[in-house]
């Protein structure tokens, strides 16, 4: 779990109610439930207004007044479950997320699967009803009625309930939040009767006592066994460290260091999660990316021991590494096996594992950690200033990296999301906060969301939260951003405008190349052009201040001062950098290698 928390008080003068009437006198189903989810201590609920949730809309600002969960309004139920895994991506906790019955669940799907994907707590409410056939409006609330509206999402979620009565609903609530924060964390759905919410309580519901029913656990395995894996990284010649799932707390950070210098392993990190080792240690090889970069690949081929705390996709990567079956012992530390239900494939291929142990990546570190005694965490040297390669013409991505990195100095960057052209040799990781991970379940057009929600979990943190997202993934998002000006949350947008969904435009190349076709075909329903988007302007209807388009390098510099001015006075910049496509050579041979099973 995270060790990581900061204040999040409420938005001050946003929408708060006009009075806040005396609590504890809940005169229907919703009020009770409203009284519940207050004392789940939980700050905030994204939202996209419904009827079939009107009645705890109503008990939520009238019945709670001022009290929490605080409305974070937004224009796409698809936007707030994002703004809540963002939320949770820094915290480690659960927001709450309401969603209009079957058409919202719908909207919300996508961005659902994302956040399971990715590992993630949130409680998403919905409603549906009234269940009571009798006591339905014609029409409107026949067509938004489901049999079973929790199947919807019940592949991609830990639990799903539809409470019949208050008191159900609230112990509904109460185990959602429980297994919501219990790792492996993710998404919980709870369905709530319109017709339950909008009855009269029929009797006074017993005082809750929220931490009785919600125990912590943490998963570890037995004293035995840690010994056996200290045992093997003491016998190992050449041991690397596949460093996947972790938490943002710093004592886990400094303690993954401690275990790679007591043993001298190789650590290899990636991008489709938070940054968990710092990325320009001796210890880490290469620099991160989608998929292993050739650097990685060659070290893991040519281990003696691989232990994967969470890794994403173990077995293809040492396909990709190994070309089958490696020739070292693989010890697998994971409890993602538990959610693994077949319906998604999101659980990846069954890697080789000589042992496996079920327990929490960070909670196994630490029992690692307590028996090597006291030891010290080696000091880097500090990041050298970087260079772009030129100072004026065409801007590729890596070179726009340099001189926004130029532009911050040492100021602390929480980079909340990046695009699949980011080179991760751009921007050294050294703070479990210095990136975020991706969208998990590589559902374009989450990265606005998640990148809202994530700002807000950093409000008064200190750091400065960036987003540099794709065009493509800007565009299915860009209306998260009203939610970020209305509630005052400052962040800055970096927007990697190669005007194509680019990614795309690699595969019809491939194609076209394995068929002997033109490759010159490959733009063709791919090009966001004719006419151009102004990405500024579209940012500026959201409210933020627009920048831009910005097309060549010598015009960079001012435009990011300016762009980290407003988000220093509190607002919220959007910046529309022209970029040439392309791979770096080592993150071209990679995608080949993911290509082709392994092979060069």
């Amino acid at each position: 779990m995270n060790d990581i928390s900061f204040k999040t008080s409420e938005i001050a003068g946003i929408e708060q109610p006009q009075a806040s009437p005396p609590q504890g006198n809940a005169l229907f189903g919703s009020d009770a439930i409203a009284e519940t989810l207050r004392a789940l201590d939980i700050p905030y609920i994204a939202l996209n207004p419904g009827a079939s949730y009107r009645g705890l809309h109503d008990s939520l600002v009238n019945h709670l007044g001022n009290a929490s969960p605080q409305m974070l309004l937004c224009l796409h139920e698809e936007h707030a479950v994002a703004i809540a895994q963002g939320w949770a991506k820094v915290t480690g906790k659960p927001m709450l997320v309401a969603v209009h019955s079957n058409v919202g669940l719908f909207h919300a799907t996508m961005a659902i699967f994302n956040a399971w994907c990715d590992r993630m707590p949130m409680i998403v409410l919905g409603a549906t009803g009234p269940v009571d056939a009798a006591k339905r409006r014609p029409w409107i609330e026949w067509i938004h009625t489901a049999q079973d509206q929790g199947a919807i999402v019940r592949p991609y979620v830990k639990w799903d309930a539809q409470p019949a009565s208050p008191a159900a609903a609230r112990e509904a609530l109460l185990r959602g939040a429980w297994l919501a924060k219990t790792a492996p964390q993710g998404p919980v759905y709870i369905n709530l009767d319109a017709g339950m919410q909008e009855e009269p309580l029929g009797e006074v519901l017993p005082e809750l006592q929220p931490g009785r029913f919600m125990p912590p656990v943490t998963a570890t395995v037995s004293e035995s066994l840690i010994d056996m894996l200290l045992g093997m990284l003491e016998e190992a010649k050449k041991p690397v460290i596949l460093m996947g799932r972790v938490g943002r707390g710093e004592e886990g950070w400094r303690q993954r260091i401690v275990l790679a210098e007591a043993f001298d392993a190789r650590v290899v990190t990636d991008l489709k999660v938070g940054a968990a080792f710092p990325t320009d240690h001796p210890l880490h090889v290469g620099s991160p990316g989608v998929f292993p970069l050739p650097a990685a690949m060659d070290e893991i081929a040519g281990a003696d021991l691989i232990i994967s705390l969470d890794w994403v996709d173990l077995a293809g990567t040492l396909r990709m590494a190994c070309g089958g079956v490696p020739a070292a012992k693989v010890v697998q530390v994971s409890l993602d096996h538990v959610l693994h239900n077949g319906w998604s494939a999101d659980h990846q291929g069954l890697p080789p594992v000589d042992l496996f142990l079920a327990a929490e990546p960070d909670r196994l570190v630490a029992d690692l950690v307590s028996k090597l005694g006291e030891m010290t965490v080696s000091t880097l040297p500090a990041v050298a200033d970087p260079e772009a390669s030129k100072t004026s013409g065409e801007i590729a991505v890596p070179e726009m990296a340099a001189v926004l990195r130029q532009v911050v100095g040492a100021r602390p960057v929480s980079l909340l999301h990046l695009p699949l052209s980011w080179d991760g040799a751009s921007w050294p990781f050294r703070h479990p906060l210095d990136f975020l991970g991706s969208d998990g379940g590589g559902g374009i057009g989450g990265g606005p969301g998640i990148a809202v929600g994530a700002a807000l979990a950093l409000r008064g943190s200190g750091r400065l939260p960036v987003a540099i997202c794709g065009d493509g993934d800007f565009l299915m998002g860009v209306t998260a951003l009203w939610t970020a000006t209305h509630y005052r949350i400052p962040m800055l947008f970096v927007i990697a405008n190669n005007q194509s969904f680019f990614n795309d435009e690699v595969h019809q190349e491939r194609m076209a190349r394995l068929r002997d076709r033109p490759v010159e075909n490959k733009w063709i329903g791919m090009r966001m052009t004719d006419p151009e988007i102004d990405l500024a302007k579209i940012a500026e209807a959201q409210g933020a201040t627009g920048l831009g388009p910005v097309k060549s390098m010598d015009e960079l510099e001012a435009v990011f001062n300016e762009a980290i001015a407003v988000v220093d006075a509190g607002g919220v910049a959007v910046v529309d950098v022209r970029v040439i496509t392309g791979y770096t050579p080592a993150m071209a041979s990679a995608l080949t290698r993911s290509s082709n099973g392994g092979k060069p």
